[in-house]
């Protein structure tokens, strides 16, 4: 391949079509076709060539759900680990929101290939995004994701004595430090993307950012001195927790998007 080509799956993914999982998959099944050539795995395309996509994939695409989930503490975003309870274990039929006004029925088999698309920490509660939907995960945490995430997070500034707990903590905290938070820290040797970080109120910070490293916000608030001592997530986007109760999930509905 040459620079101005690139594996057909890749270019279906990057135009915003499916996954490149998803674009195997519809490969394979005859689904796709360059040129008016079904297409095969790996093959090359350039910019000028025509991608065409069966009905079918597009009937299978529009059957994948995406759910909002309120994750409570204590529940990991992924595969279970250490004896903890994966979210997914939560998407049943008792647990959705009653104000869903989605009349999608909820069937078993909907967990089925759904995937966290972003990780929220096992000590960390609010919205978590759940998907069937190559792209839905591709726009929130591919590489080239520009999507907002929102936090609310309860801080405390340096060591206190044991059963302390500190209400001004915005009057103690340098504003140098808080300048830091939004811009000039580093996480595994590589510069964080500029954030806004803003005092909610004396005990708390909202921050928006637009990558998501492992325990990221917990890690740049021990490189100023701070320690979390609570964090919600409450809007991936355009999308917001709102109401939903914790616990409780709801269908990503028609028309909503990130």
């Amino acid at each position: 391949m040459n620079d101005t080509t690139s594996r057909l799956n890749k270019r279906m993914a990057a135009l915003g079509l499916c996954s490149r999982r998803e674009a195997d998959d519809w490969i394979a099944k005859g689904w796709v076709k360059v040129n008016g050539e079904v297409a095969v795995l790996g093959k090359p395309v350039s910019p000028m060539d025509r991608i065409e996509i069966d009905k079918l994939a597009r009937g299978q695409q529009d059957k994948q759900v995406t759910i909002i989930l309120n994750k409570p503490m204590g529940y990991v975003s992924g595969q279970a680990e250490d004896g903890h309870t994966p979210a997914i274990n939560l998407i049943e039929a008792g647990n959705r929101w009653r104000d869903d006004r989605l009349p999608t029925r909820f069937v078993p088999r909907q967990r089925m290939g759904l995937a966290p698309a972003g990780r929220l920490d096992i000590d960390s509660i609010g919205l978590l995004v759940l998907t069937q939907d190559g792209r839905v995960a591709r726009q929130l945490i591919g590489d080239d994701s520009q999507v907002e995430k929102e936090y609310l997070v309860r801080v405390q500034y340096g060591r206190l004595p044991a059963g302390e707990v500190q209400t001004d903590v915005q009057a103690l905290f340098p504003a140098d430090q808080l300048a830091k938070l939004c811009h000039g820290l580093s996480l595994d040797g590589q510069a964080l993307r500029p954030a806004l970080v803003e005092w909610q109120n004396p005990e708390q910070l909202r921050f928006v950012l637009k990558e998501g490293k492992k325990r990221q916000i917990r890690r740049m608030c021990e490189l100023v001195g701070l320690s979390v001592v609570g964090l919600k997530r409450v809007r991936i986007g355009r999308v917001l927790l709102g109401q939903l109760p914790v616990g409780q999930w709801r269908y990503l509905a028609a028309g909503e998007v990130f």
